[in-house]
């Protein structure tokens, strides 16, 4: 199945801890249909020091799950992706405003 949402894609987060917050998505992880948002969802990792990193207590974002994210259209409200076709290419579009979001 084609990917609805991609890496470096502007997000909103609709449940959980931050629900209504903002990011983008720095990472896809499609087997187990999770994102990593830049700045959201943030845990606190213990982690030993060693020659090459200092230790301490570390935020680090955690992954949200694909069906709790959507993707902002232009005018900043989240809205579902659909797929069409435009001449012979694929192309992602929002489903409100039924821009094209694939540049």
């Amino acid at each position: 199945m084609a990917a609805k949402l991609k890496k470096g894609d502007k997000v909103i987060v609709l449940a959980g801890k931050d629900k209504g917050k903002q990011g983008t998505i720095t990472q896809v992880m499609p087997k187990e249909g999770k994102a990593i948002v830049e700045g959201l969802n943030i845990a606190i990792r213990h982690t030993r020091q060693s020659q090459t990193s200092q230790g301490g207590r570390l935020p680090k974002a955690m992954p949200i799950d694909l069906s709790n994210l959507a993707i902002v259209d232009k005018n900043g409200k989240p809205t579902r992706v659909g797929f069409r076709m435009e001449g012979d290419k694929k192309v992602r579009y929002a489903k409100t405003t039924g821009d094209v979001i694939d540049a």
